[in-house]
């Protein structure tokens, strides 16, 4: 029994990290009705960026990490501005394609700076201490992913609708010709979207380089749980990414704690199930 409750606590934390795999994912969904397929590999690139900044120039962790984040950000807004924005429109082909190329060259040149060779950073001491509670034991590391996600989620919350910014772009999400009238520079904010959706990205590969072993060919991977978990969660729910990948999360824990082979299908048995029971997600409005 001790087992099995450590299981779905484990199952919790992991699904912190996975709830900002997706909190980008569905910024970006829910502002510019594009589906990023880049974005992935946009993860595996932060994580790429904080081994670089730490293993290679020698900064330390927290330098490090401070610096991945106005690089992910700044890398975000130039793509927007200089590829994405052409292709937004009423066909949703153009938008899948051009994100898709930008998977493959960030993919192939990860490749050629990096090799195939998995990589891992050592965040030092905090990696192998833990909360005890009786018989339950707790990875401190673990509970600081879960604590950024809760964090970075409640901030993104607070931007979208106690700012002078979140307003702007909850305006042009509903009404982008509208706000164009009123003196709105769509393609500026859809800039700026992308720009916060990629310094979540930037957060979550900072996280993912030290919870474990990462390659340029891991961006897919990444992919497909972000997708989940926000179909789960509700498209356009932010906080229906935490609920996402909290459920994700367990649903592995537990198929993990019945057979380790299960541990991978049963999310997406929970998925599915999901998606059959409540297509709209757990916090997705109701279907018009």
């Amino acid at each position: 029994m001790t087992e099995l409750l450590n299981s779905i606590i484990q199952g919790i934390l992991i699904g912190g990290l996975y709830a900002l795999f997706a909190a980008g994912l569905s910024l970006v969904f829910g502002i510019m009705r594009i589906v990023n397929l880049a974005h992935g590999d946009l993860i595996v690139a932060g994580s790429f960026l904080m081994y670089s900044a730490a293993s290679v120039l020698g900064l330390p962790i927290w330098v490090a990490a401070l610096l991945v984040l106005p690089v992910m950000a700044l890398l975000g807004y130039g793509l927007q501005r200089s590829l994405i924005n052409h292709t937004i429109g009423t066909n949703v082909l153009p938008p899948l394609l051009v994100t898709f190329g930008i998977s493959i060259i960030l993919q192939n040149g990860l490749l050629q700076l990096f090799t195939a060779d998995n990589r891992k950073l050592d965040f030092g001491a905090i990696e192998v201490m833990s909360l005890k509670a009786g018989p339950i034991s707790v990875g401190w590391y673990a509970i600081l992913v879960f604590a950024v996600s809760v964090a970075t989620i409640w901030g993104l919350q607070v931007l979208s609708f106690h700012t002078r910014l979140g307003r702007v772009l909850r305006a042009t999400t509903d009404d982008p010709e509208v706000a164009r009238v009123m003196g709105v520079r769509t393609e500026h904010v859809f800039g700026i979207a992308m720009a916060i959706a990629l310094v979540i990205c930037g957060i979550a590969g900072v996280l993912l380089s030290a919870w474990t072993s990462f390659t340029p060919l891991s961006g897919p991977s990444r992919l497909l749980i972000a997708f989940e978990v926000v179909v789960i969660g509700g498209l356009g729910s932010i906080w229906g990414t935490l609920i996402g990948g909290v459920v994700l999360g367990v649903a592995q824990a537990l198929g993990g704690y019945f057979d380790p082979a299960w541990q991978t299908l049963a999310g997406h048995i929970s998925f599915i199930a999901i998606l059959a029971l409540r297509p709209q997600g757990i916090m997705g409005g109701r279907r018009q």
